[in-house]
């Protein structure tokens, strides 16, 4: 040794050492044991760094139905009442149609227990007025053909006066022209024979005579006139009948087509009633239906919300909370946002529902006990909050060694899941989860979104 220590042994220690110890305590079997040893586990641990590693994408959520059908519902009452005897109890079980409730009414203008015979005779009332309607509109039909037709024989009658008189008016003016005529030719033979009695070719007589015949049928001409003037008047006379016809028979069917216009009112008013009337008869039968609330559907009662007798409800207010019997279970997770862009519908994933112990490696889904299968069905377009964005898994055809999703799972119960990514070696997920980055897909992933069937 070199006994650079200020410490020394004594001779005496050395010779209490048994002779046996001494050589092993000076060998160096041992280091080289331990470089041995570290030398095969740092091998190992390369070999394990190009190892394949199953990447996943970590969510946790609860068990919700995958049809809103198939979710927990609130029962809810159509009218307003009065609860008269409940016929089922929390977590009974119930049938389509089974009787929930049975209510009483509240409202005092259904209170008449003979309410529907009274609408109806109302009803049959408004149909003798709207019978009574079409009768008078019947009648004014056939005074308007009635009116019409009379019209039509008396314009007839009035227009031959017209005609009438101004034909005798054209021929008092031909007879007008005709005496004047004459008179003018009077007249030139009375200046004619004038002359011939100044020159001697005829006597006084003659022309006393020719005065005489002018005085004649100048009286003609003023006869005609005073005729033509009478058929003027004649005329006019006609044409006022004929105007004063239309004015009177215009305002006979005015008034008969007023009379008729308000029987169409009246009969149209007297319809709506009736319609009106049969529709509240039909929402009456409808509303004593409804005085007892059935169930929607099949499914177990969780929780009455409103309880004991002579309580009022109102009109649509939730009076149960109903569980359908057999929904279609579906995991519901949330995953962050950074991860949502990798998956796609139709990924493996593997969940560990609450109550049923498991062990889940996230490298290795094949080594993972306890666990059950799924595969992504709906991935939401929109956050759900938190910055986090939900999955819908199914139940996915159980593998070899895999089993069905257990039957006593419930809705609401915790689940956390993985899902399943491609394979990448082990010393690149190191290096991922030390750099915090996402995890890598070698596809991209479909993202066309689910049609409606």
């Amino acid at each position: 040794m070199l006994n650079l220590s200020n410490q020394h042994v004594p001779e005496e220690v050395w010779e209490k050492v048994p002779r046996q110890s001494r050589p092993e305590l000076l060998r160096t079997n041992g280091s080289r044991r331990l470089s041995r040893i570290l030398l095969v586990v740092g091998i190992l641990f390369l070999i394990a760094l190009f190892l394949p590693w199953r990447q996943t994408i970590y969510g946790a959520g609860s068990l919700t139905a995958l049809t809103p059908q198939d979710r927990p519902q609130n029962v809810q009452n159509q009218i307003a009442g009065r609860i008269e005897h409940w016929n089922v109890r929390e977590g009974q079980l119930v049938r389509k149609g089974d009787t929930l409730l049975t209510i009483s009414e509240i409202k005092d203008e259904y209170f008449d227990p003979n309410l529907p015979e009274r609408l109806s005779e109302q009803l049959a009332a408004k149909r003798g007025n709207v019978a009574a309607n079409a009768a008078k509109i019947d009648a004014t039909n056939q005074q308007l053909a009635a009116l019409r037709t009379t019209l039509e024989v008396q314009l007839s009658s009035a227009r031959n006066r017209v005609e009438q008189a101004e034909n005798t008016l054209a021929s008092d003016r031909a007879d007008l022209v005709a005496v004047q005529n004459f008179y003018q030719t009077s007249q030139a033979r009375l200046v004619r024979y004038e002359d011939g009695y100044k020159n001697g070719l005829f006597s006084l007589t003659d022309i006393e005579t020719r005065r005489l015949k002018l005085q004649e049928d100048l009286a003609k001409v003023t006869a005609q006139r005073n005729k033509l003037a009478s058929s003027q008047q004649s005329l006019a006379n006609a044409r006022i009948e004929l105007s004063n016809l239309r004015a009177k028979y215009g305002q006979d069917l005015a008034k008969t087509m007023s009379d008729r216009s308000s029987a169409v009112s009246s009969q149209a008013s007297s319809e709506g009633e009736v319609a009106a009337l049969r529709n509240k008869i039909g929402n009456v039968m409808v509303r004593r239906g409804l005085y007892v609330v059935r169930a929607p559907q099949t499914g177990y009662i969780v929780r009455a919300l409103k309880a004991g007798i002579g309580e009022t409800i109102k009109e649509g207010e939730s009076i149960a909370t109903l569980q359908p019997e057999a929904p279609l279970l579906a995991a519901e997770m949330y995953v962050r946002a950074m991860d949502v862009p990798l998956i796609q519908r139709g990924r493996q994933v593997r969940l560990q529902f609450d109550g049923w112990p498991a062990i889940q490696f996230s490298g290795w889904p094949s080594a993972a006990v306890g666990t059950f299968g799924g595969f992504v069905s709906v991935i939401d377009v929109v956050s759900s909050g938190g910055g986090k964005y939900r999955l819908l898994v199914r139940p996915a055809q159980p593998q070899a060694g895999d089993k069905r999703w257990p039957r006593q799972l419930r809705l609401g119960s915790g689940v956390q899941g993985w899902v399943i990514l491609d394979s990448v070696p082990v010393w690149y997920e190191v290096w991922r989860q030390l750099n915090g980055f996402p995890p890598t897909l070698d596809t991209e992933p479909d993202v066309t979104p689910v049609k409606a069937k």
